[in-house]
């Protein structure tokens, strides 16, 4: 595995270092650079005598502040209005590092003005920044010379103490490992991360840390303890470097363990569809549906990094490709699951609820006697998330127990503090009803022949599925152990394609379930 490729990054309490070759100066407006920052305000006001617009979009001018002699000014925008949020500091990091790396720049020092319109701005800023720094990790393998986009980044914020300053880059420093990870697996091709090197990439991140890591492989393991994960491996089984990985994380912190997580990932390395073929030219990112089980190796990162105390994770991931061929599933096939229940395949394009179910199912077992547990499955499951809630934002559904924690607002809330955002949906009766088998055959019918985008409560009824054939409606609010329980869709929000995965939810995650425990 190549290095991160990362810059470090460094606080820095004067203006005028000699050890950057860029100022990137993001505020709202000029009127915000006072005090120490006063200098590059008469600059920049000097610079809107000529250009009226320079408030509205990305300047770049001469400075007598540094002495490297380049200011690129990256205006957020408004701030004040009902809809804008602290995503505006994110933007227009990104954009302003951007613009200094296309002049040549390779030691920004990004520079954020005192603004008290958010509380976690500084952090969201640095993050910005970074997400424009990230060199994908097929380049940094092959390519020496572009392994890193800057040497270093430099942070000054007049609004912060040194102290302050230096714990935020610290704590960016390690959100943006765990988005490394994230976008790595999430975002590399279909052979760079097939299965079996996906499990070899984890266990070289997480060799000599904190986090134990099992990898369980074959499919003879596989039909006996995870039938549906089986069924949709098993044309990739005959192809040996495309053959299925199930990999186990856990990480348990110091002290009293009061908080338990379960994380189940969807790792589809590729998605052809299987039997029920994507056709149409509509394959191409389907190496992204990886994404959910990258993220929950990112979050791990982020726990190797931080060491949270009291709190125990628990990982699964299993990587699978959905394959075409002939010991492909199909539709009508009936399997049972790990729960015991008969599943009706009614499309091989739901594969990514079949290869989490039976996951879900062993944590259920597993959490019954955990202290405190929580359980999740993280995908980039549904296209009608992306409908419903277009293509920004992570869509989180609780079942009974977990929205009397309050789970999804929780969660909502962190995500809207760190730049992360969530919508909230609901698991209905219908979602239910939908799912039950049609005929005596089947315990359940795992989907209908119509794709989700044009399916009626195409992204809420998956997360009843998964409820009903892993046996967690069995631990509903009406049980004698009630297992909280959210699904993630992250369909819309782990990134765009072609371009660079988001690492969402992870930056939500760990504010909800990390920072506090620091």
């Amino acid at each position: 595995m190549a290095a991160t490729g990362m810059p470090k990054v460094v606080p820095c309490a004067d203006l005028q270092s000699p050890d950057y070759d860029c100022l990137v100066v993001v505020t709202d407006t000029i009127g915000r650079l006072t005090g120490s920052l006063q200098p590059l305000a008469n600059e920049l006001n000097n610079q809107a005598k000529i250009d009226k617009n320079i408030d509205k979009g990305i300047s770049i001018l001469r400075t007598q502040v540094s002495p490297s002699g380049r200011l690129v000014y990256s205006p957020t925008g408004p701030l004040n209005r009902d809809y804008d949020d602290v995503r505006r500091f994110y933007d227009a990091a990104e954009k302003g590092i951007k613009r200094a790396l296309d002049a040549g720049c390779k030691k920004p020092l990004l520079v954020r003005a005192p603004d008290d319109s958010f509380p976690k701005a500084d952090y969201v800023t640095i993050l910005g920044a970074l997400h424009a720094l990230y060199v994908p990790l097929e380049i940094r393998e092959a390519c020496a010379d572009r392994r890193h986009k800057a040497e270093v980044l430099g942070v000054y914020s007049a609004s912060s103490a040194e102290g302050l300053l230096k714990k935020a880059c610290e704590l960016a420093d390690a959100l943006e490992k765990g988005r490394i990870v994230t976008r790595d697996i999430g975002g590399s091709d279909p052979e760079r991360m097939a299965a079996p090197r996906a499990a070899e990439y984890i266990q070289q991140v997480f060799s000599g840390t904190c986090v134990e890591v099992k990898v369980v492989e074959g499919a003879a393991e596989f039909k006996k303890e995870y039938p549906l994960m089986a069924a949709v491996n098993r044309a990739a089984s005959v192809v040996p470097r495309h053959a299925g990985r199930l990999v186990f994380l856990e990480y348990k912190g110091e002290g009293n363990i009061e908080k338990t997580l379960f994380l189940v990932g969807k790792g589809i390395t590729y998605d052809t569809g299987g039997a029920d073929i994507k056709a149409g030219g509509i394959m191409a990112g389907m190496h992204r549906d990886k994404c959910g089980a990258a993220a929950v190796a990112g979050f791990f990162k982020i726990l190797a990094e931080l060491k949270p105390k009291g709190l125990r994770v628990v990982g699964g991931m299993p990587y699978v490709r959905n394959s075409v061929g002939e010991e492909c599933y199909v539709a009508d096939e009936i399997i049972t699951s790990r729960a015991g229940k008969r599943v009706r395949v009614g499309n091989t394009d739901a594969e990514g609820r079949m290869v989490m179910a039976d996951v879900l199912c062993k944590f259920k077992e597993e959490a019954a006697d955990a202290n405190n547990p929580e359980l999740f499955t993280i995908a980039t499951l549904t296209g009608h998330a992306i409908r419903a809630m277009g293509p920004n934002y992570s869509i989180i559904m609780n079942n009974g127990p977990a929205r009397k924690l309050q789970t999804a607002y929780e969660l909502q809330k962190a995500g809207d503090l760190y730049g992360d955002p969530f919508e909230i949906s609901t698991i209905r009766r219908d979602d239910y009803d939908f799912h039950k088998g049609k005929s005596e055959y089947e315990d359940i019918l795992q989907s209908n022949n119509v794709a989700s985008s044009a399916t009626p409560r195409g992204h809420q009824s998956p997360a009843a599925f998964l409820i009903m054939a892993s046996g967690m409606d069995k631990h509903g609010i009406d049980s004698e152990k009630p297992l909280p329980y959210s699904h993630l869709d992250i369909a819309g929000s782990s990134g765009p394609f072609p371009g660079i995965p988001t690492g969402a939810p992870i930056i939500a995650m760990a504010a909800k379930y990390v920072l506090p425990r620091l």
